[in-house]
């Protein structure tokens, strides 16, 4: 096995769990759906953690060329993938046995801590280019995520229910546009 394929098993397993997080999330809902009380704008970031878990795993085929791996260059990338966990780890709640669930609550409560994260995973992004290509980002792709990190501060700043719902809107346009110019193609 080369470099690559060793370091990758472990990145593939993070985003794994990411995924998973989100499609148990999914699960516990629709079992507890007559105690669900819905709210848009959490089902709508979660759908974007699970995109952004398939981006993070599209874009890693990108360094199956590299040969010269150090610690840092693997810490860069687990650091982003592990960011990428705790969004997904946040975003949908635990669902109680026979108590009712409202998402607006629980995403109130942890909105905070999920934009943070969120805005860390963005960074973590610019940096891990910069540490593994020897260079910064080039514009467009840091203006996207530059777009990202705004909507998310506008997420921490922002309580109200019709704010939060635009700004899950806006970062789902903003990141498929993102991915549909930066990332079409292996």
């Amino acid at each position: 096995m080369d470099a690559f394929g060793y370091l990758s098993v472990l990145l593939s397993i993070i985003i794994g769990l990411a995924i998973a997080q989100v499609l148990q999330g999914y699960r516990a809902l629709l079992l507890a759906r007559g105690r669900i009380r819905a709210d848009p704008a959490p089902l709508i970031w979660s759908g974007l953690v699970l995109l952004f878990a398939a981006q993070a795993w599209w874009a890693s085929f990108g360094l199956n060329a590299r040969h010269d791996w150090d610690f840092a260059d693997f810490v860069v990338i687990l650091l982003q993938m592990g960011l990428l966990y705790m969004l997904s780890a946040l975003i949908l709640p635990d669902v109680p046995a026979e108590e009712p669930v409202d998402l607006a609550r629980h995403f109130e409560r942890h909105r905070k801590a999920f934009f943070v994260f969120l805005i860390a995973m963005l960074v973590s992004s610019v940096v891990k280019e910069a540490v593994l290509e020897h260079r910064l980002t080039s514009p467009l792709n840091l203006g996207f995520h530059v777009l990202l990190a705004l909507i998310a501060v506008g997420g921490i700043m922002a309580r109200a229910r019709k704010i939060q719902l635009a700004l899950a809107l806006s970062a789902t346009a903003g990141f498929l546009a993102y991915v549909a110019l930066l990332f079409a193609r292996l």
